[in-house]
């Protein structure tokens, strides 16, 4: 008996056709919406460590005795756009509060935008310690 040729293709059965393209269209939205959501939070993890950043320049600096002014200053550069401070002192300690919302792109405008906050606390620095 002959072997069948290794171009010959077999065919299914008859209901089975279109099969690859059905589930290619199950698999394709979730797809995108699976890679959507990886872009929401890397915007949003990104907001975070830019918050954290920014109140971590601005307390370093309130602990070296600059003004809240020159110190916001310093973290503003770090710091997401619309970015709100607090600054306080508890006991010895200057504590900063940065809060900011995330910079996502326009076509995730559909997605919430929670409202993110990053908290440094220093001690102030003794003169002449540096």
């Amino acid at each position: 008996m002959l072997a069948p040729s290794p171009l010959h293709r077999r065919r299914g059965a008859p209901g089975e056709r279109g099969g690859v393209t059905a589930e290619a269209a199950v698999v394709l939205p979730v797809l995108v919406l699976f890679t959507l959501a990886l872009v929401w939070l890397s915007g949003l993890v990104l907001t975070q460590v830019r918050l954290v950043d920014a109140a971590r320049e601005t307390a370093r600096a309130l602990a070296r005795d600059e003004t809240v002014e020159a110190a916001w200053s310093q973290g503003r550069r770090v710091a997401p756009a619309g970015a709100r401070l607090v600054v306080h002192s508890e006991d010895a300690a200057v504590v900063v509060t940065v809060r900011g919302a995330p910079e996502l792109p326009g076509f995730l405008a559909f997605l919430p935008t929670p409202s993110l906050a990053a908290e440094a606390v220093t001690a102030p620095e003794q003169p002449g310690a540096r």
